[in-house]
């Protein structure tokens, strides 16, 4: 089930958390694995990935940087002659209450949780729509669904990457591309256990299923989303949060 033999697929923000067991279990299921993060940050999984046998190669890439952006799709495509999945993980945090945010906070988190994806997607589609075929998947949060006291920049960037997955799956559906979103809730991560040690917060007892997810669970939902099996899904958005939204 969820064989991705044959696809090439490209992952932002591949060098940790999320990001890195996405392009493990991508990889782990047949798929050439492009894992794309700042400077030399992707090396260690693209030589982890390859050291088990699988296929995979780093990406040294600013998500912001429209103009490498631009051109990493074309890249793929001219060194593994197509590509078939991107997903856009790559995001960051600057949490702060609206009164006290400054401007460039904001830039930021929008610029890199955002519009980074509109730049991927973008140059990503050229190929699709010649192949006539593909997967796009943002990697968004159940915090732009629901919301959070501080996250304003981040909820919205979160939010509007679901507006805008609706809107492009309406424009390139007839070719054959599908563009689903993945909304993971609290996640086992480096980063999630650094604030919880910060503000001292178990977020567990607010999960109906009483635990944090992993980067594996939200990587299967992303192999679900990539595989032929969902290829009559799109516009959709997959909440991974434990039931902590219905």
């Amino acid at each position: 089930m969820f064989d991705l033999t044959g696809k090439v697929a490209l992952v932002t923000g591949a060098s940790r958390g999320i990001g890195r067991g996405i392009a493990c279990a991508l990889a782990g299921r047949g798929a050439m694995v492009v894992a794309a993060a700042r400077g030399d940050h992707a090396l260690a999984v693209a030589a982890e990935l390859t050291s088990r046998g699988y296929r995979a190669e780093a990406a040294a890439i600013d998500v912001t940087d429209a103009a490498a952006i631009a051109q990493l799709p074309g890249d793929i495509v001219r060194r593994h002659g197509r590509l078939d999945i991107v997903v856009s993980n790559a995001g960051i945090t600057r949490d702060q209450l609206l009164a006290r945010m400054k401007r460039e906070d904001w830039d930021a988190v929008i610029g890199t949780n955002l519009t980074a994806t509109f730049s991927l997607a973008q140059a990503a589609i050229r190929p699709m729509l010649k192949q006539r075929g593909g997967r796009i998947i943002a990697i968004s949060s159940v915090v732009g669904q629901t919301g959070n006291a501080g996250q304003t920049s981040y909820a919205a960037s979160k939010a509007g990457l679901i507006g805008f997955a609706k809107a492009l799956a309406r424009e390139v559906a007839s070719r054959g591309i599908t563009v689903n979103v993945v909304a993971p809730g609290m996640i086992d991560t480096d980063m999630t256990r650094a604030i919880a040690e910060k503000v001292q917060i178990d977020w567990a007892v607010e999960i109906p299923l009483g635990r944090l997810g992993t980067p594996e669970d939200v990587a299967a939902a992303v192999c679900f989303l990539a595989a032929d099996e969902a290829a009559y899904i799109t516009g959709h958005v997959l909440a991974v949060n434990g039931g902590m939204y219905m």
